[in-house]
């Protein structure tokens, strides 16, 4: 049934109000789970997943530890078959510390404090230095890369490589904004990102030691099974490489594209979009025709990964 599995962790902007709720209503441990992180954060954390307000979940200091837990009660619930089964795994942006969390290299408690301090070190940067970010559609990375390099003042880079022809800049508001205005002139389409600081750019410096701190405070294994890294394209297979990586995620561009390059070279049979939404599934769809996405979020999708386990069990 299971194959050769390949799984996809989302990450922020991901998440949506009632997250969760339909796996906690159907698993016993997902509650539990659910009111672990409730315990561990000191925050009603399973309160703002599955009432909200959205725009309180939307705060990076909720929405990483909130899609972090949804992946992971996910995650525990898929049959053993389906998780012994995965020869590759890769997260985007938060969803990295996700898939560390399912191959087993850091424990609940550990990655849901860690992306927590993450997210308030995300959002104090934010505060301290505004800036923006903005996808950029249709226009080749040399090109987003080359618009960037053009402005003098301020900073902006391309922050994530998501597709072809779907490149997200960040940095200083103003030069977000010309940058936006040269990729309109270009002929691209331009969406403004509503978050709260300029992700995966050097604006997000001044939350590199607040990072490393809470990693270094806990334990971190090696990966059962290779995580290809944001900032590297390359799959990993010890604890210090991801110690590294997730700190040096902060300040890099996610190199999604190429990342789904290394991870094709697992020879996947099947792709699981484990957590909320289908915008991974979406996204590798783009980067090869060839592949196919499954998104696994909620009971249905869990119970008919199930049923085909049995059915294949009872063809044996």
């Amino acid at each position: 049934m299971s194959g050769r599995i390949a799984v996809l962790m989302p990450g922020q902007g991901s998440q949506f109000v009632g997250m969760g709720w339909d796996l906690a209503e159907a698993y016993p441990e997902v509650r539990r789970l659910y009111e672990r992180a409730d315990e561990i954060l000191g925050v009603p954390m399973s309160e703002i997943c599955w009432e909200g307000p959205e725009e309180r979940l939307r705060r990076t200091e909720n929405a990483q530890p909130a899609i972090l837990t949804h992946s992971y009660a996910v995650w525990s619930v898929l049959p053993a078959e389906v998780r012994t089964s995965v020869v590759v795994a890769a997260g985007h942006s938060l969803g990295e510390f996700s898939a560390y969390l399912a191959a087993d290299s850091l424990d609940f408690e550990d990655a849901l404090r860690v992306v927590r301090r993450r997210g308030e070190l995300m959002a104090d940067s934010g505060d301290e230095r505004p800036g923006g970010m903005a996808a950029i559609m249709g226009l080749d990375p040399a090109a987003v890369e080359e618009l960037c390099a053009s402005v003098e003042e301020g900073t902006v880079v391309p922050a994530n490589y998501n597709a072809p022809g779907q490149i997200v800049i960040s940095g200083d508001a103003e030069a977000v904004a010309r940058v936006q205005d040269l990729a309109a002139e270009a002929g691209s389409r331009v969406i403004p990102l509503n978050v709260s600081g300029a992700f995966h750019s050097p604006l997000m410096e001044v939350a590199r030691e607040g990072l490393q701190e809470a990693l270094e405070s806990v334990e971190i294994r090696d990966p059962s099974f290779p995580v290809v890294a944001n900032v590297s394209a390359e799959a990993v297979t010890d604890s210090a490489t991801a110690r590294e990586n997730l700190v040096a995620q902060l300040t890099s561009p996610v190199r999604w594209v190429d990342g789904v390059g290394a991870m094709l070279a697992h020879e996947p049979d099947r792709w699981l979009e484990v957590g909320p939404g289908r915008v991974l599934a979406g996204l590798l769809r783009r980067i090869d025709r060839t592949q196919k996405g499954e998104a696994v979020g909620d009971p249905t999708a869990v119970e008919a990964l199930q049923a085909k386990k049995s059915k294949m069990s009872g063809e044996s």
